[in-house]
């Protein structure tokens, strides 16, 4: 790719030998200076897709802002720095992170010591687009990640807003891991000539995501819940519900059992949320409840396991939820607990998946989930067992923090 020695040695520090197939075919156009439209699933590497060339594009030697990424949610934001200045740490590059729940005086002090590169969520970007605080005149190159969530959050009027904002030439690519059609729009509008880059939906990966499914009342999940933690003993554990109430309550449910859990949700602070983050990343949590706006943005690549407490309503919400783990290349685990009552938005969920969902015990077999409905007859959908695939099983690590 005849990359910068200075970027590839960030690159070769953060342990990256071959490129995933998102950045082999997004790198290469983005360095030419194409407009890029790239898909692909979640965990595969789209952050250093993007990255790597966007470093390529700053003179450092300019103070200026001259890359402006925008995210969803302060945690990807977050993230997206954290990656960017490990891989731009030998160029002099600048990266510096913007978003809501922290001072915004604080967030002026880092823009007037001179960033190259600006990281932030919407609202918070245009917070200081009109205070003055932020000028986007030498901006070249701009990144919308996670553009398919940030429209669904409802931010595209602030994405409009703030690329109206940005004149002259510029660059353009937008990554996400489905493609409505309101980003084709958007692209017609802002993009000249985008090359579009689909390397997969946000499906989960057969080879390294075993997915199960158990049909039970709903008044018996935590208990199933807690019968499922002591026999897989997952070594980290993301949780998700519909609800910031009931994250809350599975969090509480969960700690006075013994556990340590943090919960993830809309309702904390930004201090609490990245207090939480920080003890799950670091293992002195080994299990996160969370509700879905706040997961976005979640790139914790040790996750082994995932289990919809809650199923959503939505079946992209589910390939979201799931690829929080087995992420690049690794294994993980997947388990949905199906009420009666769930039972129709768990059928639209077989219905759009690839991958095989299997049945965690025998009498699972004997449900079939019909879309839109809550009928249940016999006639199993699928085969299999529950822990094991049918090459046999995988090694768990125990809880390091189980009291």
């Amino acid at each position: 790719m005849k990359l910068d020695p200075l970027i590839m040695r960030g690159v070769e520090k953060m342990g990256f030998t071959k490129p995933t197939p998102i950045q082999e075919k997004t790198i290469g156009p983005l360095l030419r200076g194409r407009d890029v439209i790239g898909q692909a699933k979640t965990g595969s590497g789209k952050t250093l897709a993007f990255s790597v060339p966007l470093l390529h594009s700053i003179d450092p030697r300019n103070r200026q802002v001259q890359a402006l990424v925008l995210a969803p949610t302060r945690e990807l934001a977050v993230q997206i720095t954290q990656e960017m200045r490990k891989l731009g740490a030998h160029t002099g590059v600048r990266a510096v992170t913007i978003y809501g729940g922290q001072s915004i005086g604080a967030q002026r002090h880092e823009l007037r010591q001179g960033a190259q590169v600006v990281v932030g969520t919407t609202g918070r970007v245009i917070d200081h687009i009109k205070r003055g605080w932020l000028d986007l005149r030498s901006v070249r190159f701009v990144v919308l990640d996670e553009a398919d969530t940030m429209l669904d959050m409802g931010f595209i009027d602030d994405v409009d807003y703030i690329l109206g904002c940005i004149q002259g030439k510029r660059q353009v690519c937008i990554f996400s891991a489905t493609m409505p059609q309101r980003i084709t729009e958007l692209s017609r509008k802002y993009m000249v000539d985008p090359e579009k880059i689909l390397v997969d939906s946000d499906e989960p990966s057969v080879e390294t995501l075993d997915q199960y499914y158990a049909v039970i009342r709903h008044d018996e999940k935590l208990q199933f819940l807690t019968d499922l933690l002591q026999k897989e003993r997952p070594a980290s554990t993301i949780i998700f519900r519909r609800t910031k109430h009931g994250a809350d309550r599975l969090a509480h449910d969960l700690h006075q059992k013994g556990y340590e859990v943090v919960p993830l949700h809309g309702n904390l602070s930004q201090n609490q949320r990245d207090h939480y983050m920080d003890a799950f990343r670091e293992g002195r949590a080994d299990i996160l409840v969370a509700t879905d706006i706040a997961s976005r943005g979640i790139d914790v690549s040790q996750v082994a396991c995932v289990v919809n407490y809650d199923v959503p309503v939505d079946p992209l919400i589910y390939f979201h939820r799931v690829g929080r783990t087995a992420r690049a290349g690794r294994a993980g685990k997947a388990y949905s607990f199906v009420s009666k009552e769930e039972s129709g938005d768990f059928g639209r969920i077989l219905r759009l998946t690839k991958a095989p969902i299997l049945p965690m015990r025998p009498e699972d077999k004997l449900h079939t989930f019909v879309p839109g409905t809550t009928v249940h007859g016999n006639g199993g959908r699928r085969q299999g067992g529950y822990g094991h695939r049918g090459q046999g099983g995988r090694n768990q690590h125990g809880y390091s923090r189980h009291r």
